[in-house]
């Protein structure tokens, strides 16, 4: 009898998260005048995926989908290519004077993502292809607050690492506000795809913040984003480039077992991070929700387990000229005094710009 040949046991890797690649593309007729433009259709044809042609960015109204739930569903998998037309930039407080709009719409499913409502009945994924145009906008909001600091925040509309492989729009971002005296750039993302943006000339003007939060909270409500410790691999390479580096904490979720869930994650950060970082932030944002978007997450998302209990919270007007819905207030002291204690604890040097 021949002896039985045993193969070596492997253990299932965990495959990385891959990069975003839409299932359907529009572009507006104007962005292919514009190089990137051009570029992005190049790529398109060269991964074969189906596009069409669309007379605006913002009115895409012939998605795929039997029912408003796969509609949905499609959109986050569609692509849209337009030209930037207003450049008049929106506030973007506490984070920075101003949002720099070079791409609006997430490919992640959030449950609780703010722009659930912000976006509304436009949630597929759009990237404007006039970034001179846009960065010319930028350099005019920094001359007229010099000698003061001008600071741009990325990412209120978009997570931008997600689509930089497409785009290239991030690294000319940084690359610009290097040579600005009086310019700085700020985004914040849940992907791990940086590898583009480490070599780059950043003359540290670009802070690079990586969304984290409990496992429970990542597991439960942010499907389709890299795993944490992508984020933090990233974070870690982020560092070692040189960037100012943060971490926002949000939405931070009030939940059984939060206190070992949240001293967990500020454990794990301390553990993968480089040693001894000096210029290290940390932002803090409670989850909140409005009635409109309570009504929106439970229809897109019917099987959430995320809490929007209106009768377990407290009312707070919000800039958009609605009611959100926040913890009360010994939660919101509990959560921030704890979280607080755990982060001074673990990086003793870091500042907490806000909690809110």
């Amino acid at each position: 009898m021949g002896t039985a040949i045993l193969e070596p046991q492997v253990k299932n890797k965990i495959r990385p998260t891959k990069p975003f690649v839409p299932d359907l593309v529009y572009f507006e007729p104007r962005a292919l005048e514009y190089p990137k433009g051009a570029k992005i259709m190049e790529w398109v044809k060269s991964q074969n995926i189906p596009y069409r042609m669309t007379t605006s960015h913002n009115r895409i109204t012939n998605l795929p989908g039997e029912t408003e739930l796969e509609q949905y569903k499609n959109a986050k998998r569609t692509l849209v290519v337009g030209v930037r037309k207003t450049l008049t930039f929106d506030q973007s407080k506490p984070s920075a004077e101003y949002a720099i709009p070079i791409s609006t719409g997430c490919m992640g499913h959030c449950h609780y993502c703010y722009l659930q409502t912000t976006l509304g009945s436009k949630p597929y994924v759009r990237v404007y292809v006039n970034t001179d145009e846009i960065l010319g906008a930028a350099k005019r909001y920094i001359e007229e607050r010099a000698p003061q600091i001008t600071r741009f925040e990325a990412a209120c509309t978009s997570d931008p690492v997600g689509l930089e492989h497409i785009t290239g729009s991030l690294a000319e971002l940084i690359e610009f506000m290097a040579n600005e005296e009086f310019g700085r750039l700020r985004f914040v993302t849940k992907y791990h795809h940086v590898d583009s943006l480490l070599n780059l000339e950043h003359n540290g003007h670009t802070r690079i913040r990586f969304s984290v939060n409990s496992d429970y909270v990542i597991k439960q409500f942010e499907p389709a984003t890299s795993r944490f410790e992508e984020r933090i691999e990233a974070a870690s390479k982020i560092a070692h480039a040189g960037y100012p580096l943060g971490f926002i904490i949000a939405p931070i979720i009030w939940y059984e077992g939060w206190q070992e869930g949240y001293a967990e994650l500020l454990q794990k950060l301390e553990k993968a991070l480089p040693k001894g970082l000096k210029d290290l932030t940390f932002e803090m944002i409670q989850h909140r929700f409005t009635k409109t978007s309570k009504a929106i997450i439970e229809k897109r998302y019917p099987k959430t387990k995320l809490e929007m209990d209106i009768a377990k919270r407290k009312t707070k007007w919000g800039r958009w000229g609605q009611y959100k819905y926040v913890y009360p207030d010994d939660q919101q002291t509990a959560l921030r005094e704890f979280i607080t204690e755990r982060i001074f604890e673990h990086f003793p040097d870091a500042r907490i710009d806000y909690f809110t």
